[in-house]
């Protein structure tokens, strides 16, 4: 283990979060607010952090192994949602540190889930914040720090296989770093354009500003207790249609930029993911129409859900808890499945389930046919074994860890469905479930050692589980 170089790079995160936080105390400066020396302390304190760690932990050697890679990713996203709760708690408008950590997590995990019941009595500076924290996580501050840090070694990119989310990540070109500019340039650009059109649907700045942020990330906190219900149906739409963007491998972005679009055109994953998005609509539009009075209206609804769901993003436009059983189950169906691998968006990632499902295929395939030879293709390339044993063996620590973390949180007086929905919308970085904590409740009411249990259920789900399961095991801290 290059411990050195593994506290030197957490450092340079540490230090990349303080400069981060200059942003929203400039807006507490604009709107003159006193949350403005919760902030200052804050940038002092990661400030001082970052600069020990960065010049007391110079490294002989700037390798970056796999190892590395998983204990860089488990303690930069502890200790950036760490010093990203005092703000809150500094300010006193979280006052507890373990409510403050929540929503931090939920922030930088772009998961939504708040324990906040009266949003619209926050300041400009801590909402700004907050809502800052889903545009950082969501392309992964370290993939940032990556593109930033001048001297950083071509091995960074075992960093970004333990940060970006999806079943196999690779370079768009060959050096790391220039794929983690690449991968922000494109993050940034669509950000402006959507800032633009919510202005020209009449959104205030401010507004518009702080739900690009959610929506970019796929977080979905809102600054208002209707969430996106409140604005007019061409804010609802503009946002809808991102949504979905941004749960898009940005891959394919970058080979549309290229020019690229037969090999866009061959993407399984994405065609899967379009697929499902209109049936579901499709489906959820004809249960519901009776609820609302025009067909465009229900359209809408519908529409957004499935978006706001399927990207893991957690807006709301009208209280889903209310809709037909069947609506509700192709919901919670999508909370599991998410977008697409190496998007913003958190769940399984078509990407997996497409491979699971050929799996399937071929094993059914395999009982008639024994002796019978299929390889697994996506995008009409082989999938090799290593990979197909990592996404299924993904998928069952994935169903086990759901499951203990549910048991777990039995013990609170909540009903099934809100303890269900609670664990499948925190690890799968949805936000809202059904029930008590549905688009229209909070996590307000869980005890604090929940609220713990769910936070490491957020960063477990935005990790993907083995980064954070090995970043913590004390072995891999050993020098062979």
């Amino acid at each position: 283990m290059n411990r050195r170089m593994v506290l030197n790079t957490v450092g340079h995160i540490i230090l990349a979060e303080a400069a981060l936080l200059l942003l929203p105390a400039i807006v507490s400066v604009i709107y003159m607010e006193k949350c403005l020396w919760a902030f200052l302390i804050t940038i002092g304190i990661a400030l001082s952090l970052g600069l020990l760690l960065k010049f007391t932990t110079k490294p002989d050697s700037k390798v970056i192994y796999a190892k590395e890679g998983f204990v860089i990713v488990t303690y930069a996203w502890l200790l950036m949602s760490a010093i990203g709760a005092l703000p809150f708690v500094i300010s006193g408008e979280i006052p507890h540190f373990i409510d403050a950590f929540f929503e931090t997590v939920s922030g930088f995990t772009t998961t939504g889930a708040s324990i906040l019941t009266d949003v619209e009595s926050m300041s400009h500076g801590i909402l700004f914040w907050r809502s800052f924290t889903h545009w950082i996580g969501g392309m992964g501050v370290i993939v940032f720090v990556m593109a930033i840090i001048p001297n950083i070694t071509d091995r960074s990119m075992n960093i970004m296989k333990a940060e970006v989310p999806g079943p196999t990540v690779g370079k768009l070109v060959p050096k790391a770093r220039d794929t983690a500019k690449i991968l922000y340039l494109i993050y940034i650009a669509l950000t402006l354009v959507m800032i633009v059109m919510l202005l020209f649907g009449g959104m205030p700045l401010f507004d518009s500003i702080v739900h690009t942020f959610g929506t970019a990330g796929t977080g979905g906190f809102g600054i208002k207790s209707t969430s996106i219900g409140g604005y007019t149906p061409y804010c609802q739409w503009v946002i809808t249609v991102f949504m979905l963007v941004f749960s898009v491998n940005f891959n394919i972005y970058y080979l549309v930029l290229l020019g690229k679009f037969k090999s866009v055109l061959k993407s399984t994953e994405l065609w899967f993911f379009i697929g499902l998005v209109i049936i579901s609509i499709a489906v959820i539009t004809t249960n519901i129409r009776v609820s609302y009075t025009t067909f465009e209206e229900t359209l809408r609804y519908s529409s957004f859900q499935v978006a706001t769901i399927i990207s893991t993003t957690g807006y709301a436009t009208t209280n889903f808890n209310t809709w037909p059983g069947l609506s509700k189950a192709i919901l919670f169906m999508l909370m599991f499945i998410g977008g697409c691998a190496g998007s913003t968006a958190g769940g399984l990632k078509n990407a997996r389930v497409v491979m699971l499902l050929k799996t399937i295929h071929r094993e059914l395939k395999r009982m008639v046919h024994p002796r019978s030879v299929r390889a697994i293709s996506m995008e009409d390339k082989r999938v090799d074994e290593q990979t197909l044993s990592g996404v299924t063996s993904y998928f069952a620590i994935y169903a086990i860890c759901i499951m203990g973390i549910f048991v777990i949180i039995s013990f609170e007086p909540f009903g099934i469905e809100t303890n269900l929905s609670a664990t499948v919308a925190c690890f799968n970085n949805v936000g809202p479930g059904f029930g008590a904590v549905g688009p229209n409740g909070s996590y307000a009411e869980y005890t604090y050692f929940t609220k713990v249990v769910l936070s490491l259920a957020m960063l477990l789900g935005r990790l993907e589980i083995f980064p954070l399961i090995l970043g913590i095991n004390p072995t891999l801290w050993k020098k062979r």
